[in-house]
C-alpha cells in the first residue's frame, strides 16, 4: 500500500537545513554543535518513525515535481531504502559527536561540519529516490559535497587525493548518466519501484550493455577491482570523513545503487535468463580476496582499513549476484554489519591519532593497557570481520554461504573461508601487538581518548554485538532485509 506522506523528503531536507544554519551561524562553536547534534537527532526520529509501516508493507511516497511528463523528482521508502536510511541517519549522529571532539583543533570547523551535513542530506536522498534520475542527481550531488572534505588538511597529499577522487567517480557519474538516459529509452521508466522494469523483449546485446554501463558506474564508489584507486588515496582525509567514506556515505552509494540496479532495474528473473550476473559474481570474489591480501602488507593503519573496506563491499555485490534469497539477506544485511564494525574500527583510528600520534601499525605495541576500551572496541570489530560467532559478520557470512549453496554454487563458501582468514590474518596480529607485545618493563597507565571520542566507538562496537546476537529479533535489521527480499523475489 503506498501511502503520500512528506517524511520522505523532510528527512534529507532536514539536514540541508542544518548545512545551511551551520554556514551562517557555525563560527561560534555552540551553534555549530547545537544545530549538527539538532538536525542528527531529528533525521534518525523522522527515519525511525516510517519503520513500522515499513515493516508491514507500508511505502511512503512524495512526488516533487516533473520536469517532463514521467520524468522528476521523486521520493519512497521502501524497505530497502529503509534499510540504508536507517544505517546512515544512526551513524551520522554518532560521527557528529566523535567529529565535534575529533575536530576541535582544527581550522574551517564550519567548512567542515556544513558540508558533512550536505553529505548526509544527499545520503537519505539516495535511500529514498524513487526513480533512477533521482538516485542520480543526489549520487552527484554526493560527489561534489565530500570533495571538501576530502582535502580538508588542504596538504599536497589531500589536493592529489581530492583530484583523484573527483576524477574516479565523475567519470563513474558518466556511465551512471548514459546508462541512466539508455533505461529510459529501452524502458519508457525510470521508476524504481518495481521489481524490474526491463525485459528480454528490449534485446540481449541492449541489456548487456545497459548492465555494463551501470555497474561500472555504481561499481567505482563500490571500490569494485580495478575502480577502486580512489578510496585508499581518500585516506588523507580527517579521521570522521574516512569513517563517513567507509561506513555511511560514499561506498555504500555505490553499493546501494547496485542493489538497486540488480533488484528493481533488471529484476531477478531477467537476470537470470541473461545469466549477466556471473561474471559479477566472480569480479567480487577476486576483489574479496585480492584486496585482503594487500591489506596484509599495509603499515599505516588507515591504508590497511581502506582496503578492507574494498574486500568488505564487494561481499554485498557478490550477495546480490548470486541472484537467491538468502544471498540477498547476506548483501542487504552487511550494509548495517559492514557499516557499525568498520566505523568502529575507523573511530579508534582516529583516537589512538589523537591520543598518541601514532598512525602505524608496528608502534601499537602495548596501547592496548593504555587505551583499553578503544582496542577493546576494535577488537569486537576485528572478531566481526574475522565473522566468529555472537559478532555481527557472522551473519553476513552465514546467510552469504547459504546462498551460495542455494545457488548451487559451493566455490564461493570457499571464498568466504578465504575472507575470513585473510582477515584474522590482517587484523588479530593488531590485537596481539597491542595486548601481548608490549617491551619488557614498560609501565602503562590507562589514559583513554576523550570521551567524545570513546563514547560513540564503544556504541558501535555494542552495536556489532547486538547485531550478532540478536538478528531474528523483530525490528532488527534482519527484519527490514526479510522484507526487501519478499518483494525483489515474490516470495
Amino acid at each position: 500500500m503506498e501511502v503520500v506522506d512528506i517524511r520522505p523528503i523532510l528527512a534529507p531536507m532536514l539536514s540541508l537545513v542544518c548545512a545551511g544554519l551551520i554556514f551562517l551561524t557555525g563560527r561560534q562553536a555552540f551553534w555549530r554543535r547545537m544545530w549538527s547534534l539538532l538536525a542528527a537527532a531529528l533525521k534518525l526520529g523522522v527515519v525511525m518513525s516510517m519503520l513500522p509501516g515499513t515493516l508491514n508493507g507500508t511505502i511512503y511516497v512524495f512526488k516533487l515535481t516533473d520536469f517532463t511528463p514521467g520524468i522528476g523528482l521523486g521520493f519512497r521508502v521502501d524497505a530497502l531504502g529503509m534499510f540504508f536510511a536507517i544505517v546512515s541517519s544512526t551513524l551520522w549522529l554518532l560521527t557528529t559527536i566523535y567529529a565535534i571532539g575529533y575536530m576541535e583543533p582544527e581550522e574551517s570547523k564550519v567548512r567542515f561540519f556544513g558540508f558533512f551535513a550536505l553529505c548526509v542530506s544527499t545520503t537519505v536522498g539516495i535511500a529514498f529516490a524513487e526513480n533512477l534520475l533521482t538516485l542520480f542527481l543526489f549520487y552527484e550531488s554526493l560527489t561534489i559535497v565530500t570533495y571538501p572534505l576530502v582535502i580538508h588538511e588542504e596538504t599536497p597529499a589531500a589536493f592529489k587525493a581530492g583530484k583523484k577522487y573527483l576524477v574516479y567517480t565523475l567519470i563513474g557519474g558518466a556511465f551512471i548518466l548514459l546508462g541512466t538516459v539508455l533505461t529510459y529509452h529501452t524502458a519508457g521508466t525510470l521508476t524504481l519501484s518495481k521489481p524490474g522494469i526491463l525485459t528480454l523483449a528490449n534485446g540481449t546485446q541492449t541489456l548487456t550493455l545497459l548492465f555494463v554501463t551501470l555497474i561500472a558506474g555504481f561499481g567505482v564508489k563500490a571500490a569494485i577491482m580495478p575502480l577502486h584507486g580512489w578510496l585508499p588515496t581518500a585516506m588523507a582525509a580527517p579521521t570522521p570523513v574516512s569513517a563517513l567514506l567507509h561506513a555511511v556515505a560514499v561506498v555504500k552509494a555505490g553499493a546501494f545503487g547496485i542493489l538497486r540496479v540488480i533488484y528493481n532495474v533488471f529484476g531477478v528473473e531477467l537476470l537470470r535468463q541473461l545469466n549477466l550476473t556471473v561474471w559479477l559474481a566472480w569480479l567480487a570474489a577476486f576483489t574479496i580476496l585480492t584486496a585482503s591480501f594487500i591489506a596484509l602488507f599495509q603499515d599505516n593503519f588507515k591504508r590497511r582499513l581502506a582496503y578492507s573496506t574494498v574486500s568488505q563491499l564487494s561481499y554485498i555485490i557478490l550477495g546480490a549476484a548470486l541472484l537467491t534469497p538468502m544471498a540477498a539477506m547476506a548483501a542487504i544485511v552487511h550494509i548495517a554489519n559492514q557499516a557499525f564494525a568498520k566505523i568502529t574500527m575507523f573511530f579508534v583510528a582516529g583516537a589512538i591519532q589523537r591520543k598518541t600520534g601514532k598512525t602505524s601499525i608496528r608502534e601499537f605495541a602495548g596501547i592496548g593497557y593504555q587505551m583499553p576500551y578503544t582496542m577493546g572496541a576494535f577488537t569486537v570489530a576485528a572478531l566481526s570481520f574475522v565473522g566468529v560467532p555472537l559478532f555481527a559478520g557472522f551473519i553476513t557470512k552465514w546467510y552469504l554461504s547459504l546462498g551460495a549453496l542455494e545457488a548451487g554454487a559451493w566455490w564461493f563458501v570457499v571464498v568466504m573461508i578465504a575472507s575470513a582468514l585473510l582477515n584474522a590474518a590482517y587484523f588479530l596480529p593488531i590485537v596481539y601487538l597491542a595486548y601481548f607485545k608490549a617491551p619488557p618493563g614498560t609501565r602503562f597507565h590507562v589514559d583513554e581518548a576523550p570521551l567524545t571520542l570513546l563514547i560513540p566507538t564503544v556504541i558501535c562496537a555494542l552495536y556489532v554485538i547486538v547485531l550478532g546476537t540478536t538478528a531474528e529479533v523483530p525490528w532488527m535489521p534482519l527484519s527490514l532485509a526479510r522484507t526487501a527480499v519478499q518483494f525483489f523475489f515474490g516470495t
